[in-house]
């Protein structure tokens, strides 16, 4: 498809943070933008204050005319009216993951995959190559705050920046000169049915590297990918080609080395805490590394990257501590309360959990009590459906029965807010990737009026 023949596009889930930030690119190349959702949202504020049309309702006669193309997300439910209304039209109808396709194919292309740390590593990667005065486009999964937007532009651009989503196999879309994997554990079981299925799909997604590019992967992935020297392994242990070490907490903030084969960086200071992080950082370097960024740039990109919303964001540390995670697998859960022991070590933790999907929860209820089971307190919130319906049987209980930690409970969010307001002590951990996210500033407001 030519975009330049484009003027006109729909987005059907506009609200969404993958579908706003592709709304946010085609805007800066100066298409009209209109969108569907199905509620007002602060970001959907941002995107109508940005100059995009937005309408809250499935009324056909509200579409505008002349829409030149129509882009989807798969958690539009099929029997929405509009998605019905442009199924049945001669508008081209798109799902996201095949405009990132054919956006891959224009530009040099980093993808960065995983069931873990795609948006991580995007907006430290995104954030390494600007501060070096690469020309990049990046389309990010979350708000990097060093741009307050998921979207980050250069004037003229030569590399994209996109992240590979494994769900519904939407990444085999992508043509990478460049690609990221992250991790590789069971998720999306509901497309899937297992694990070694997600792997072979990920190993679909390696054989789509250009015949000249890279494949960076994550050490302890090393069994599942043939040493080749198109591919660079990174880690945190000795067998990696692309290594953190020296792992130290300094003056409150994480500390690390970096050593890429003759290149070594040492005393690296990292805003966000946790290994996890520092593993992301260490992808984000081994591909400016690649793309041959110096010393002095990589370390200058890691130290002035400012985070991400909702990973690992510290709001409030006055007195008792507020953290606000986007965690929503048990992997992620379990390294995120092992980086808050080691940064605030003695505190008690209280984590707030807001399972998403039923699904998920179904089929990972033991290993979201194993890691939940890690904190000193358990609160949940009942499931965030997203795309889902209800299943029958499945419920927030079914994770509160296997957390072996007698101080746990279900509350709803007017329960929570009160609970809030009358903590005084130690950490408090939100987590989940649902709409949970909407309530941290309120909670942010209850620690900073007293």
């Amino acid at each position: 498809m030519d975009f330049n023949q484009i003027h006109k596009i729909f987005f059907l889930g506009i609200g969404g943070i993958g579908m706003s930030a592709l709304a946010r690119y085609f805007k800066h190349q100066g298409k009209a933008i209109f969108g569907y959702d199905l509620t007002s949202t602060p970001l959907t504020e941002e995107l109508i204050a940005e100059g995009m049309s937005i309408q809250f309702d499935e009324q056909i006669s509200s579409i505008p005319s002349d829409i030149d193309l129509v882009i989807y997300t798969p958690a539009i439910p099929n029997e929405n009216k509009l998605f019905i209304h442009f199924q049945n039209g001669k508008v081209p109808l798109f799902k996201r993951s095949k405009v990132l396709g054919l956006l891959s194919e224009e530009k040099f292309t980093i993808a960065i995959g995983g069931t873990h740390g795609k948006t991580s590593i995007s907006a430290i990667t995104a954030h390494l190559l600007k501060s070096a005065e690469l020309p990049i486009t990046a389309i990010v999964g979350g708000i990097c705050k060093n741009y307050n937007s998921n979207v980050i532009l250069s004037a003229e651009s030569k590399y994209m920046i996109l992240e590979a989503d494994e769900f519904d196999r939407s990444f085999l879309t992508l043509k990478p000169d460049v690609a990221v994997i992250s991790s590789m554990d069971a998720d999306h079981l509901d497309v899937y049915e297992n694990k070694n299925k997600l792997i072979d799909s990920f190993k679909d997604f390696a054989r789509l590297i250009k015949s000249d590019g890279t494949l960076i992967c994550y050490s302890k992935l090393r069994n599942e990918f043939p040493i080749a020297d198109n591919v660079l392994f990174y880690g945190i242990d000795e067998n990696a080609d692309i290594i953190a070490k020296n792992i130290r907490i300094e003056n409150g903030s994480f500390v690390f080395d970096f050593k890429a084969c003759e290149m070594t960086i040492q005393n690296i200071n990292i805003s966000v805490p946790g290994l996890h992080y520092i593993e992301n950082a260490t992808a984000a370097m081994a591909v400016g590394y690649k793309l041959g960024l110096n010393e002095s740039q990589l370390k200058k990109g890691i130290e002035s990257f400012s985070g991400v919303e909702r990973r690992f964001e510290i709001r409030y540390d006055s007195g008792p501590v507020y953290i606000d995670d986007y965690a929503h697998h048990p992997e992620e859960i379990r390294v995120t309360i092992e980086a808050v022991r080691m940064l605030y070590p003695g505190k008690k933790i209280t984590g707030v959990f807001q399972p998403h999907l039923y699904s998920r929860t179904r089929d990972f209820a033991d290993e979201f009590a194993a890691s939940l089971s890690k904190l000193d307190e358990i609160i949940l919130l009942e499931i965030y459906p997203a795309r889902e319906k209800t299943m029958a049987g499945v419920s927030s209980a079914m994770i509160l029965d296997k957390i072996d930690n007698p101080n746990k409970q279900i509350l709803d969010k007017i329960e929570l807010l009160s609970y809030v307001e009358e903590f005084t002590n130690g950490v408090l951990l939100t987590i989940g990737a649902g709409d949970i996210g909407l309530m941290a500033q309120k909670f942010e407001k209850i620690f900073k009026k007293r």
